[in-house]
């Protein structure tokens, strides 16, 4: 039996379980049936504003994630190669990665308002820090034999070495970095949206849990769980084994 195969016949069992627990338990508003869940995504794509609200936090998240993949690198190799900085502020990242990125919403609020900018802000932060460590461990672990050869061979100690030696060499860990900070992005985004204005996911969370629709609200989530399961697979796995088997870490 295949993976495919068995997905398919545990989705099955578990849209029955979920039919039969609604029909036993009466959950009546509390959470929605299938068929209730079903026609909350057919009225969201159809009529509602279910594909205007995936493409504007997709957009925000995509521009915070750009920014977070170049400041986190950016910092973990400032942290790898000079430990003043390491000990300083690389031990102050380490506090600030622990701090929920929804803390930061205040000030976000404060600083910006009720818009775009707080949103991008918040993802921002919420994926920065990790992507930060990551890099920092993968550059960290590079073999000093395989620096000191790229040195002899004309890689200096600049951007050249950066980008031709330590990326790749990093890879698997920046590549785990990535996936954890898309995950850790897509909450802090849907947090933030859940008081921004404008239209998204968050707010149409919102929007819905204001009238107690769960069916909507459940169809948020799913969408959600589904992008980035489909981001992951389709996206960052196949990109980490096209660049490990480029550089020989896979067969």
């Amino acid at each position: 039996m295949t993976i495919a195969l068995r997905r398919i016949i545990f989705l099955v069992l578990l849209l029955i379980a979920w039919d039969l627990g609604y029909r036993i338990f009466n959950w009546g508003w509390k959470f929605p049936s299938p068929q209730q869940t079903f026609q909350a995504f057919y009225d969201g794509f159809t009529e509602g504003p279910l594909w205007g609200a995936i493409v504007a936090s997709l957009r925000r998240l995509l521009i915070s994630f750009a920014i977070s993949i170049a400041l986190g690198t950016t910092l973990g190799f400032l942290f790898a190669r000079y430990r003043f900085l390491d000990q300083t502020f690389g031990f102050l990242v380490v506090a600030l990665q622990t701090v929920p990125s929804i803390a930061w919403l205040p000030f976000a609020i404060i600083w910006f308002g009720l818009n775009d900018t707080a949103v991008i802000f918040i993802t921002t932060i919420g994926a920065t820090w990790t992507m930060s460590m990551a890099s920092r461990t993968g550059i960290m672990n590079i073999s000093p034999i395989h620096l000191r050869a790229a040195r002899m061979m004309g890689a200096g100690n600049g951007f050249r070495m950066f980008y031709q030696v330590m990326v790749p060499a990093a890879f698997p860990h920046l590549m785990t970095g990535i996936r954890v900070a898309w995950a850790f992005a897509w909450r802090a985004l849907v947090a933030g949206e859940l008081v921004a204005r404008g239209v998204g996911l968050g707010q149409m969370l919102q929007d819905s849990r204001d009238i107690g629709d769960t069916a909507t609200i459940l169809c948020i989530v799913i969408v959600i769980a589904i992008i980035g399961t489909l981001s992951d697979h389709l996206c960052f796995k196949r990109l980490e084994d096209r660049i490990m088997l480029r550089f020989g870490n896979i067969k």
